[in-house]
């Protein structure tokens, strides 16, 4: 006969884990919430560290596979190891009253050490998991008792049989009262943060002034609003982000502060947010970001007008000069708030071409998610080593001297944009009927400029395609080919030549460590 008591037991041990990890996580929310340190929530930290520790490998798998929403399925994935982890003590707590506070004190050994290596954490950054672990082991001892079947209750504190019985309903009361409470106490904390008066300088509060600098009118002819074709401008809700943060800073641009200094500073300086809206210099220019984990063909690139303050210019203010005049320092280190470090290159930063410290994005201040108050842009360079966001610190140094965030993960140290051409209708895979096609799509060759598409049905000729006009070199351009589409199923390729003459290599290569090269080829069936 089966031990029915014993599974019985199991069971609700289980149940019990569960329901005091969930508790864990809740209160560590209310205590971060009251000392205003969200991200120092355990599963956040835990969560940040994950990020820093996967291989290159995992990171592309992870964006290849969930796109733009890599971080929430992170987190619901490291929710779901947590629970599963909970379960399973919560059962082995059942057999034996000691794993329970040793399970945990291991698990809050975890958290806080990913709280406490985070860049600028503190002291009180490991308050929210000290606490969250004390009420786990106090939930999942109490639930745990209940659930001891009579006779073989022991005391949470003495461990002694006291007699008490496995009363189901008493249990069901127990955790359901602790479930609902960790979910009123989680809710609570999320309306606590949201509603706290710690940024008082947002994005809904900033005029952008009027730049002195402003873009040239769009070229007529520029957008060539097709169906299925990108748009010349981005919406900021659809550009594409890509970056480490799973919980996006909410910098108050008030106490927001940018300091320069390194080799070949002769005066270092701490710029206000009040310094770059007044600056003289506030320009507006149209630049097209790519991110080096696009794929070919990918969505990963975007277009925007963005308006802030030429980079070479303040350097310049500072006595910094290029490494061709003698300057000491090859390398921009830009730190952001969330502790990541970028490198970019001296000399492409002071070579004439609009390098920003930006603050406004099609004509809106920055939203949190690309970067508010400050983040760096600088055109014909991927974004892993140009486009800081939440910019907090600039450090002039040499590439000997400091590897940034990605080299040491198998990245380049320099990531020039490749030249690229995209299809994007018809869709692969497309159904069409016989008749004229228009085949549209975008293709860039940032600081250089696309000076010719080609477009090839099967493995027929190169044929070229109208392209749209050109707004500037920085911004990509769109095109478009009228194709006589008969029955049958076709592979459409595209390759773009740039303005030096060199086109789009066919020979295909992975995203690391510096971009992906090869055509983008659609297949469609005409019937």
């Amino acid at each position: 006969m089966p031990d029915t008591t014993r599974s019985t037991r199991r069971g609700p041990a289980a149940l019990a884990g569960l329901v005091a990890a969930a508790s864990a996580l809740a209160v560590a929310e209310v205590v971060a919430a009251a000392l205003s340190l969200p991200a120092s929530t355990p599963l956040l930290a835990v969560g940040d560290a994950v990020v820093d520790l996967a291989p290159p490998p995992v990171k592309q798998f992870a964006v290849d596979t969930f796109g733009t929403a890599d971080k929430p399925a992170l987190l619901l994935g490291t929710a779901l190891l947590l629970a599963t982890a909970a379960a399973l003590l919560g059962a082995a707590c059942a057999w034996r009253r000691a794993v329970g506070p040793v399970g945990v004190t291991v698990f809050t050994a975890v958290g806080l050490a990913a709280v406490l290596t985070r860049p600028a954490s503190g002291p009180l950054d490991a308050l929210p998991t000290l606490a969250g672990g004390a009420v786990c082991v106090v939930v999942l001892l109490r639930l745990v008792h209940a659930a001891t079947p009579k006779g073989n209750a022991a005391n949470p504190v003495t461990g002694t049989a006291d007699g008490s019985g496995f009363d189901r309903r008493r249990f069901a009361l127990l955790a359901g009262a602790a479930a609902a409470a960790s979910a009123g106490a989680g809710v609570g904390a999320r309306l606590l943060t949201a509603s706290s008066p710690t940024a008082r300088l947002t994005p809904a509060d900033v005029v952008i002034p009027r730049p002195a600098d402003r873009a040239a009118p769009l070229p007529e002819g520029a957008d060539l609003e097709l169906d299925g074709l990108s748009s010349f401008f981005t919406p900021n809700v659809d550009f594409y982000r890509i970056d480490t943060a799973l919980s996006v800073p909410r910098v108050d641009a008030a106490a927001w502060s940018l300091r320069v200094h390194g080799l070949g500073v002769e005066r270092e300086r701490v710029f206000t947010y009040t310094d770059l809206l007044d600056h003289p210099g506030l320009r507006e220019r149209d630049i097209t970001l790519a991110c080096v984990s696009n794929p070919v063909g990918g969505p990963y690139v975007g277009n925007a007008r963005w308006i802030g303050v030429p980079l070479a210019a303040l350097l310049a203010e500072l006595g910094v000069r290029p490494p061709a005049d003698g300057g000491p320092a090859d390398q921009l280190v830009a730190r952001s708030q969330d502790g990541m470090t970028i490198g970019t290159p001296v000399a492409d930063v002071m070579d004439g071409r609009d390098a920003l410290l930006t603050v406004g994005m099609n004509g809106h201040p920055l939203p949190y998610e690309h970067g508010f108050p400050v983040r760096m842009v600088v055109p014909g360079l991927y974004g892993y080593v140009s486009a800081c966001k939440w910019i907090t610190d600039i450090e002039l140094t040499t590439f000997d001297a400091f590897d940034a965030y990605w080299v040491p993960r198998g990245w380049s140290e320099r990531g020039p944009v490749k030249t690229q051409s995209r299809v994007d209708t018809p869709r692969d895979g497309a159904a069409l009927r016989p008749g004229r096609v228009m085949v549209a799509g975008v293709a860039w060759a940032q600081h250089t400029g696309v000076d010719r598409v080609e477009v090839r049905v099967g493995d027929g000729p190169w044929t070229p395609a109208r392209l749209a006009e050109e707004d500037s070199a920085d911004t990509w351009r769109q095109w478009v080919l009228d194709w006589d589409a008969e029955p049958g199923e076709h592979r459409i390729s595209v390759r773009a030549t740039d303005r030096d003459g060199v086109t789009q290599t066919r020979v295909g290569a992975p995203v690391a460590p510096d971009g992906a090269t090869g055509h983008h080829t659609v297949t469609v069936t005409v019937a």
